[in-house]
């Protein structure tokens, strides 16, 4: 049974840090959640650390830059942690080949590619059509409103061709404001789904965890053996990989699952819980909007 709070600080306490999502948290898509820039400058100030954990499959520095632009001032995190820099190694290393085909959308998905001084030796990444391509690395839909069906024919061919698919982001879907898109983790579903193979490092899969703990580890200000709180909107990504992390979880029921959990300004807990049971999912804690 999770049990509603009124606001972060009421648990605040009990933790040494937070693993924080972005979308649906923090901001919108658009613009940023004022309460919700509040209670993470609050928690830093109590001493607590904010480790933004993102399926953003772009750099955090270029993640930075973007929160900025909407209104996260860097006096409310720490450290961020993409699903993008996760791939990026991944992908430097070779996982899907040096030819790839890349889904994504020109010039938002570009910084993908930088260079990653980290990786000895890093394979040297060709884009090229389908059928030159070793793998396929995705960032997401050519159209975030299209269908993910159309992508069927090439992904047929893809999978005919063996080639494994690597996610930079495990989201299906967010919302920009009032608009509902689709994201990478539609598309790596429908491969899956089709028997192709698909690849992931953001949430709820541990690679992203593991370079948010290093990324936690390296700034020195927590303990050695932190008590960390993970706190999301979404229940497939972040209350899942949090539970799976063994991590206590903070349900954000007022961002992808407003409707489902009837969120105004906190859940009605009679819906809460039928959410809850329909996703055989449990979270420590529930608010409605991150405050």
């Amino acid at each position: 049974m999770t049990q509603i709070i009124e606001k972060f600080a009421d648990i605040s306490g009990q933790y040494d840090a937070a693993f924080v999502d972005l979308w649906g948290c923090m901001h919108n898509g658009i613009t940023a959640f004022a309460e919700a820039v509040t209670a993470m400058q609050e928690f830093r100030a109590s001493g607590g650390v904010v480790v933004l954990v993102t399926n953003s499959p772009r750099p955090w520095d270029s993640v930075a830059r973007q929160i900025s632009g909407m209104g996260v001032p860097e006096d409310a995190w720490d450290a961020i942690a993409t699903s993008g820099d996760s791939a990026r190694a991944a992908m430097f290393r070779g996982i899907v080949g040096e030819k790839i085909w890349f889904m994504g959308e020109s010039p938002r998905d570009d910084d993908f590619f930088q260079p990653l001084k980290i990786i000895d030796d890093p394979v040297t990444i060709q884009k090229v059509p389908l059928d030159e391509a070793e793998g396929i690395v995705c960032c997401g839909p050519f159209d975030a409103m299209a269908e993910v069906d159309v992508n069927r024919p090439e992904f047929l061919y893809a999978k005919q061709k063996g080639l494994k698919l690597l996610c930079a982001n495990p989201d299906i879907i967010v919302d920009r404001g009032e608009v509902r898109e689709w994201c990478a983790g539609a598309l790596a579903a429908l491969y899956t789904e089709m028997g192709g193979e698909s690849l992931y490092f953001g949430k709820p899969h541990p690679p992203i965890y593991d370079l948010a703990r290093r990324r936690l580890a390296a700034l020195n200000i927590a303990p050695s053996d932190p008590r960390i709180i993970g706190i999301g909107d979404g229940i497939g990504t972040d209350v899942l990989g949090a539970v799976q992390e063994d991590l206590d979880v903070l349900f954000i029921s007022g961002g992808l699952a407003a409707a489902e959990t009837k969120t105004d300004r906190q859940p009605d807990p009679d819906a809460l819980t039928a959410y809850l049971n329909s996703q055989q999912m449990s979270a420590s804690y529930t608010i409605g909007h991150l405050r």
